[in-house]
């Protein structure tokens, strides 16, 4: 019988045997020994973000109304007093509109809350749109915004075919920003096979990284901008390394991991509530901006910059799925796993690559959202279901299915209100995926999967 060598090691007067390895098991052993070593870094470098930005920065604190008073004609309207009362009447606070058109009025607790403004303090050519009060419920630790429609005789609020061409620019960077976080999404399906309900914290990571940057650490918007990028790519590998690659490595099922996704969205969720609070904040220096007139239309500049971003970023992406190495990688273990795994591929190596641009994409999806719409600690969440209802129309698990349905999606929510209330226009675009589905089960571009 032959037996594998050994090495002697000297320990004083004793002789310990220590098997020789090859050397391709040594590196796999090095690997596993240092990835220990790696997540407690990627934890230890969030961790010390969070405590570097955390300090100095308020937090809202109890239950709060506030909202914003702008036209794209007139920009943001300064002094217009606003009340707030409770249901049956009794006022709680009265406030004046800042420079940048802004209001707040902290509320007792939970409930419903009217909130009133004075029509007489309207500058002239502008006007309400609709009644002059609008009633609100607020859940317990959320600020709750309230729209106060305005009309000040633009395009925008007028008829006919100028509207149109207004709301489908509006939808065209919707969907963008939505294709933005979705293609990750779908990129994470296609090679892991897991539908991650957390992807939203993702893109609310990179907003409030980005306004904790920006506001409370006093830098400048681009470079913040980057660093929320940055942050949020180590998020997904903090997510792959920490939770879903030991979680496929015990065997764990799709309908399991898809269970604690829902779990870990709770849990991100809250706690973003916690370090960022509940109000809705802008960036420095991108206070209500005055739109500027394309004939046609009209568009702000931070929204005009938030859609060239957002178109070339998505081109960059198409080019490196089609170009590269680790793209065609990524399309090879999307379409077969096993069959990529035995050519050669080094399949964990390309999911990591994969959360990482995944929450990279997200993060830099949710700074420019916030850039648009105000930064707010559920803002992912409530853009979750339009990101799968993009990825679903377009076709599971394919980047360029995501990035058309994301925009389909995107434009049907913004023209569905010229006959729909623009409360119910998320339903709208939920109703268009039952529709697409129903005609087409396998999505725009997805291919047809054959059952049995």
């Amino acid at each position: 019988m032959t037996h594998a060598p050994h090495r002697v090691r000297r320990h004083g007067d004793r002789t310990t045997p220590r098997e020789v390895l090859p050397a391709g098991a040594r590196r796999a052993r090095w690997r596993t020994g240092r990835r220990p070593l790696v997540l407690a870094l990627l934890v230890a470098a969030f961790a010390a973000v969070l405590a570097i930005l955390t300090p100095g920065v308020a937090h809202a604190v109890g239950e709060a109304v506030s909202g914003t008073l702008r036209t794209s004609v007139s920009g943001p309207i300064e002094g217009i007093e606003v009340t707030v009362s409770t249901a049956d009447g009794t006022e709680i606070d009265s406030v004046e509109t800042d420079e940048a058109g802004r209001w707040s009025v902290d509320v007792p607790g939970p409930g419903q809350y009217t909130v009133t403004i004075d029509e007489s303090d309207l500058p002239d050519g502008v006007t309400l749109n609709g009644a002059n009060s609008r009633t609100v419920t607020v859940d317990t630790g959320r600020d709750q915004g309230v729209l106060i429609g305005l009309n000040d005789g633009s395009r925008n609020s007028g008829g006919g075919t100028v509207q149109w061409v207004q709301l489908l620019v509006d939808g065209l960077r919707f969907g963008l920003l939505i294709a933005m976080a979705a293609v990750g999404l779908s990129l994470i399906f296609g090679t892991t096979g897991l539908v991650n309900f957390a992807h939203g914290e993702l893109v609310t990571v990179g907003a409030i990284a980005a306004w904790f940057v920006n506001v409370g650490a006093g830098v400048p918007f681009i470079p913040a901008a980057l660093i929320a990028l940055v942050i949020g790519a180590g998020f997904g590998a903090l997510n792959e390394l920490g939770l879903w690659r030991p979680l496929r490595r015990r065997g764990t099922g799709l309908v399991a991991a898809l269970v604690i996704s829902i779990g870990l969205s709770l849990l991100l969720r809250y706690l973003y509530q916690i370090v960022y609070g509940g109000r809705s904040n802008p960036f420095d220096a991108y206070r209500g901006q005055r739109a500027v007139d394309y004939g046609p239309f009209t568009m702000t500049n931070k929204d005009l910059a938030s859609l060239v971003i957002a178109l070339v970023v998505l081109v960059l992406v198409a080019l490196m799925l089609q170009r590269t190495k680790i793209g065609k990688a990524m399309r090879a273990v999307s379409d077969n796993r096993d069959l990529a795994a035995s050519s050669g591929i080094d399949v964990d190596r390309v999911i990591l690559f994969v959360w990482m641009m995944g929450g990279g994409l997200a993060a830099l999806g949710g700074v420019l959202l916030g850039l648009s719409d105000e930064v707010q600690w559920d803002m992912g969440f409530r853009l979750l279901l339009l990101m799968f209802a993009g990825v679903t129309l377009g076709g599971l698990g394919t980047a360029y299915g995501a990035l058309v349905g994301s925009i389909v999606v995107g434009v049907f929510v913004q023209m569905s209100t010229l006959v729909i209330p623009s409360d119910m226009k998320y339903v709208g675009g939920l109703l268009l995926l039952i529709v697409i589905l129903v005609v087409r089960p396998q999505g725009i571009l997805g291919s047809r999967a054959r059952v049995g």
